[in-house]
């Protein structure tokens, strides 16, 4: 009996030290220091670049001639991605607002919200089952300036949910790294939004004008939204650092209503950034859009800039 409660103080202090073992930091000697290192249990990883760009021109009693003029805008890509076993999480959200002001006239030169996220559950070690969700709108009020009646210098053509997408999907997605993915989505319903009737217009002799009682983004007059529930998608997303202080971002999306494969839309978001130093970089950006509902013709929007910029990024190197 004498020996009974040593023997249980002792599994104690066992057990006690196996529980510290455990949860206590790994204490790691490096030449003369000791560093005390903590294991990495997050299953998250996280990446936030944005960029703020200046532009500034003025001239005086110049003979070649020139406009003063005074542009700013911004941009932000950040990503989180989730993984744990075989399961994964990937965010992404691309957000670019800029303006340009010449002899006080003020006018938007870049603006997009993008938002995208996909759940995805690993069937091998490259492809997976996933479900995705994608919104996206503009910040702010758009306008057309040319091809205007002569008493009017500008007509409201897009705004903030109008127009704006919500798409979902769900589908086999071939992903082989970090960097790349490929999904295709046989099912894909998607919502487009008008919620201002101002942005509806129409061409009457080679004049824009307004007119309530038209089509705008595919969305009949009278209503607000349109629902496509029988589509395919496919989407390829690229993020990769090409060197040590150049990175790409690009995007492409197809989208095709089995309704009407004739008009099959496509887009190609891509931003390369190249780093001049810690906190200077040049962007250049561009966006191709091939929808039938928004113009008949591909739209293109490219920007350039040079400016203050932040990265930070908590994805490990594999």
């Amino acid at each position: 009996m004498k020996l009974f409660y040593p023997s249980i103080t002792l599994l104690i202090l066992a057990l006690s030290s196996i529980a510290n073992a455990q949860t206590s930091p790994v204490i790691t000697t490096n030449f003369a220091d000791t560093l005390s290192v903590r294991k990495d249990t997050t299953y998250w990883q996280k990446s936030f670049a944005g960029g703020l760009n200046l532009n500034q021109a003025s001239f005086s009693n110049w003979t070649g001639g020139g406009i003063n003029s005074i542009a700013l805008s911004t941009v932000v890509n950040a990503r989180a991605l989730y993984e744990k076993g075989l399961t994964s999480w990937d965010n992404t959200a691309d957000l670019q607002l800029g303006y340009v002001t010449q002899r006080g006239d003020t006018r938007k030169a870049a603006d997009q919200i993008f938002i995208n996220s996909v759940v995805g559950h690993k069937l091998t070690k490259k492809m997976e089952l996933f479900g995705s969700g994608t919104f996206n709108t503009f910040f702010a009020p758009g306008y057309r300036y040319d091809k205007l009646a002569t008493d009017q210098k500008r007509l409201l053509v897009s705004n903030f949910l109008a127009p704006a997408q919500i798409t979902l999907a769900w589908g086999a997605a071939f992903r082989p790294n970090d960097w790349f993915s490929l999904r295709l989505s046989p099912f894909s319903p998607r919502l487009t939004i008008v919620n201002d009737a101002d942005v509806r217009v129409k061409q009457v002799n080679g004049i824009y004008v307004k007119d309530p009682n038209v089509a705008a983004f595919g969305v009949d007059p009278g209503k607000t939204t349109r629902m496509e529930w029988l589509a395919l998608q496919l989407q390829v997303a690229l993020n990769k650092k090409l060197g040590e202080n150049v990175s790409l971002n690009a995007r492409y999306q197809l989208y095709a209503n089995y309704k009407n494969l004739n008009a099959i839309d496509h887009r190609l978001d891509a931003v390369l950034t190249a780093k001049v130093s810690k906190y200077l970089s040049t962007t250049l950006g561009l966006i191709l859009l091939y929808d039938k509902d928004f113009a008949d013709k591909l739209q293109i929007q490219q920007t350039l800039a040079i400016g203050l910029s932040y990265n930070i990024s908590t994805f490990r190197k594999k």
